[in-house]
C-alpha cells in the first residue's frame, strides 16, 4: 500500500478507507463522478476504471505493482482518465461493469478493470493484470497501449462492440414471471439440489473453494422445521460443525474469515466481513436453538463478542471489515509456529496447545500454522496421557495467553466505514441473539445500532448508503432500505418497541415507492431519482449477501402476515415469480429467496405474547425456533400498530400466549409447559 506523500489526487478528499489507500499513487485518480467524464469527453480520452474493496488481498497486490509504479503511473496518466471505486460504497456501478466483465470473460472478481468510452459504455475489461506477462495474461502495460491503440486508431470496431454489449447487459436483469402458482415443489427441487452439491466428507457445498453459504443453510433448517426431513438437519450439523472446528473459524479471536481456498475449511483468504459475520452467527444460533448443543452457542458468543471488540465504532454503527494482509504479507497475523507458542506458555501447557490446535513444525500454511481442532479434549487427553479435565483448564488458560500476545502483534487494516445494508444484517443478529440467549447486552448493542442508523444514516427521511467519523453520504440503495428494515423488524420482534416496527414499515413503503419497477415488476437496484448511470440495473442473485429483492420480497411478507396488509403481500408474491424459473435452474444462489418462499408458503402463524417485559413465558417463547411465526410483544398501554393485539391481553394478572393461524387465535396460554403443544 502506499505510504508517501509525494503525489496527492482527488482521492484524498474521500471519506472510503479503500479510496483513501489510492490518494498519494502517483496515478492521477479521479473518484466516479462528472468531473472525470467530462474531462474524457475533452480530451477525447477513454476511462480506466479501477474497482475493488479495502480488504481485497489482490487489489493490495496490482495496486503495489502498478498503481504505485511511477512509470506505469505516466502511462496511465497519458493515455487515460483514471477513475478509482469502492465497490462497497458504489455497488451501483460495480454491479454494470462486474456484469460487463463477466460476460465478455466468462469470470470476473476484484480488482476489476474495465476500460469505457468518455459515455460511460465498456468495451473491454478484466480483472487482476500482473506488471510483467505470466499465467498467459499481458502485463498491464501491453493492455493499457493496446487498449489505447484500439480506441484511437479502430473507433468504429469499440463503439459498435460496446453498443453491443450494453444490450447484452440490459437483458440480465430482465424476468418473466411464472405463470405456475408458487408451490413447495420448488422448494423440494431446491432441497434436492443441495442434497447433490454437499460434501458428504466435510461438509458444505461444492468443492474448493467453499464459501460458508449461511442463506443455504438457512433455508435447510426451515426446511426441516417445516417437513421433518432429518437429512437437511444433518447437512447444516456436518458443515457448522466442520466451520466452526477448522481454520475458517478465527480459534482464537472468534469471528469468521471470508472463506477457504480448500475444500477442508483450513485455509482461508484471512479477510473477515463484517456481513459473514451476520449471516453466520444467526445460522449457529437457530441451529442452537433446533439442537440445544451448546457448542453452537458458544460459536455465536465467540462471533458476536468478536464484533463488538473488534468491528463496533463508539457510535453503535458496525465496521465493515478487517484485512487478509498485516505487514504486506496475508494471514501472517493469525499464524504460528510451535517454537512461538512453547515461548509464551508452560512445557506442558505448549504441548496440549500445539496438539489441539494442529500446531506442527511440519506446518499447514506456508510453513507455519492456522489454528485448527482436529482432535476433541478426550483424543488430545488420550494421546498426551493427561487428565480430560486439566487438558480443558490448560486449553482455557493458554487460549488467552496465546491471544492477548497476538493482540501485540501489527494489526491488519481495518474498514471503518458503516454501510447500511451491512449494518442490517447485523442489527437483526444482534437482536434475534439477545433474545434467544437472554444476553441484555446483545439487545443493547442492537438498540443502539438501530438508532444510529435511524438517526445518522437518515436525512430527511432519505436513507444514505454509507457513513465514516461522523459524514453519511450516497443514497442508499435497495438492499439497505431492505436489510435495515428487517434488521428494524428483528428488533421489534424481540422488544416490542413499536418504533423500530413503524421505522420498518417507513422502508418498506419507501421501496415500493421508489425503487418497484411498474412495468416489468421487481426491484430496481437504484431509487428512481438516483443519479442516472449506463444501466437502472435489477440483481436477483444473493451471492455473499442478500440481494436487495430478495431480501425486500423476504421482509415485505413478513411484515404483511404481522400486519394483515395484503399490499405487502402482493408485491413480494409478483416478485418472487419472476425468480421461479431461475431457482429451479440454480436454486444454490437464491438462497434468500427460498428461504422467504418457505415462509410465505408455509402455514401463516402469528404470535401474541401479552404482558409486561422480561416474563419467563415471553423468553420461552423467544427462544423457540419458529421461522413460520412472527411474534407480536404487546406490552400494556403501548400503542395498537396491529389489528393481531386486538382484544389480546394478560390473563388473570398473568403474561398470556396467544398462538394464531390467519389471525384465527386459539385460546391463551399461561403456562410454559403448555406452549409447545400450541406452536406445534
Amino acid at each position: 500500500m502506499q505510504k508517501s506523500e509525494k503525489y496527492r489526487n482527488r482521492l484524498a478528499d474521500e471519506t472510503s478507507p479503500y479510496l483513501l489507500q489510492h490518494a498519494h499513487n502517483p496515478v492521477n485518480w479521479y473518484p466516479w463522478g462528472e468531473e472525470a467524464f467530462k474531462k474524457a469527453r475533452d480530451e477525447d480520452k477513454p476511462v480506466l476504471l479501477s474497482i475493488g474493496y479495502s480488504a481485497c488481498h489482490w487489489c493490495h497486490v496490482m495496486a503495489h505493482e502498478s498503481f504505485e509504479d511511477e512509470q506505469t503511473a505516466e502511462l496511465m496518466n497519458k493515455l487515460f482518465v483514471n477513475i478509482k471505486v469502492d465497490m462497497e460504497e458504489r455497488p451501483d456501478v460495480d454491479k454494470i461493469y462486474m456484469n460487463f466483465v463477466q460476460l465478455t470473460t466468462g469470470s470476473g472478481g476484484w480488482p476489476l478493470t474495465a476500460f469505457l468510452t468518455p459515455d460511460q459504455r465498456p468495451f473491454f475489461g478484466g480483472t487482476y493484470f500482473p506488471p510483467a506477462p505470466r499465467f498467459n495474461m499481458p502485463s498491464f502495460e501491453q493492455i493499457l497501449t493496446s487498449v489505447a491503440e484500439a480506441y484511437r486508431e479502430r473507433r468504429e470496431d469499440v463503439l459498435h462492440s460496446a453498443n453491443d454489449i450494453v444490450g447484452e447487459i440490459r437483458r440480465i436483469g430482465l424476468a418473466e414471471a411464472s405463470s405456475e402458482p408458487l408451490s413447495t415443489e420448488l422448494l423440494d427441487l431446491a432441497y434436492e439440489s443441495f442434497v447433490r452439491t454437499f460434501d458428504m466428507a466435510n461438509g458444505g457445498f461444492g468443492g474448493a473453494p467453499k464459501f460458508p453459504a449461511p442463506m443455504a443453510l438457512e433455508f435447510l433448517l426451515r426446511y426441516h422445521r417445516r417437513t421433518g426431513e432429518q437429512n437437511a438437519l444433518d447437512m447444516v450439523v456436518k458443515t457448522c460443525n466442520k466451520m466452526a472446528l477448522g481454520g475458517i473459524f478465527d480459534q482464537l479471536g472468534g469471528g469468521f474469515h471470508r472463506y477457504t481456498v480448500d475444500s477442508i475449511w483450513l485455509t482461508p483468504h484471512f479477510e473477515k466481513m463484517l456481513y459473514d459475520n451476520a449471516q453466520l452467527a444467526r445460522v449457529y444460533l437457530h441451529l442452537f436453538q433446533v439442537t440445544g448443543d451448546e457448542f453452537y452457542r458458544e460459536i455465536v458468543e465467540r462471533t458476536l463478542d468478536y464484533v463488538i471488540a473488534e468491528m463496533l465504532d463508539a457510535s453503535g454503527g458496525f465496521y465493515s471489515a478487517q484485512d487478509a494482509d498485516s505487514e504486506g504479507v496475508e494471514g501472517k497475523f493469525f499464524v504460528w509456529t510451535p517454537s512461538e507458542i512453547e515461548d509464551l506458555l508452560e512445557k506442558d501447557d505448549a504441548a496440549i496447545f500445539n496438539y489441539f490446535f494442529d500446531i506442527s513444525e511440519a506446518g499447514n500454511f506456508e510453513g507455519k500454522n492456522i489454528p485448527n481442532i482436529r482432535h476433541t479434549l478426550a483424543e488430545t487427553s488420550t494421546a498426551l496421557k493427561i487428565p480430560e479435565k486439566q487438558v480443558r483448564e490448560s486449553l482455557e488458560r493458554s487460549r488467552q495467553v496465546v491471544f492477548e500476545a497476538r493482540e501485540e502483534r501489527i494489526r491488519p487494516f481495518r474498514d471503518e466505514k458503516v454501510l447500511t445494508a451491512w449494518n442490517g444484517l447485523m442489527l437483526a443478529s444482534f437482536a434475534d441473539a439477545g433474545a434467544v440467549l437472554g444476553r441484555n447486552d446483545y439487545l443493547e448493542v442492537a438498540r443502539t445500532n438501530a438508532d444510529f442508523l435511524m438517526d445518522e444514516l437518515t436525512d430527511d427521511g432519505r436513507l444514505l448508503r454509507t457513513w465514516k467519523d461522523g459524514t453519511a453520504k450516497l443514497d442508499a440503495y435497495l438492499e439497505d432500505y431492505a436489510n435495515l428494515a428487517d434488521g428494524l423488524f428483528e428488533l421489534f420482534r424481540v422488544t416490542g418497541e413499536t418504533k423500530y416496527l413503524n421505522e420498518s414499515v417507513r422502508l418498506a413503503e419507501a421501496m415500493i415507492e421508489d425503487f418497484w419497477d411498474e412495468d416489468g415488476g421487481g426491484f430496481f437496484f437504484t431509487s428512481k431519482d438516483h443519479e442516472e448511470l449506463l444501466i437502472r440495473s435489477k440483481d436477483y442473485n444473493d451471492n455473499a449477501t442478500p440481494s436487495g429483492n430478495n431480501a425486500a420480497f423476504d421482509v415485505l411478507l413478513k411484515l404483511s402476515r404481522l400486519l394483515g396488509d395484503e399490499k405487502f403481500s402482493r408485491y413480494s408474491t409478483n416478485g418472487l415469480r419472476l425468480v421461479v424459473a431461475q431457482i429451479k435452474r440454480y436454486p444454490g444462489a437464491f438462497g434468500r429467496a427460498i428461504s422467504a418462499l418457505e415462509f410465505g408458503l408455509g402455514k401463516s402463524v402469528e404470535v401474541v405474547v401479552a404482558g409486561e417485559e422480561g416474563s419467563e413465558i415471553e423468553a420461552a417463547v423467544l427462544g423457540m425456533y419458529l421461522p413460520e411465526a412472527v411474534t407480536y410483544l404487546k406490552r400494556p398501554g403501548a400503542e395498537q400498530v396491529s389489528e393481531l393485539t386486538k382484544g389480546k391481553s394478560e390473563v388473570d394478572g398473568k403474561p398470556a400466549v396467544y398462538v394464531c393461524e390467519n389471525f384465527a387465535c386459539q385460546r391463551p396460554v399461561v403456562e410454559i409447559a403448555e406452549l409447545e403443544e400450541a406452536l406445534k
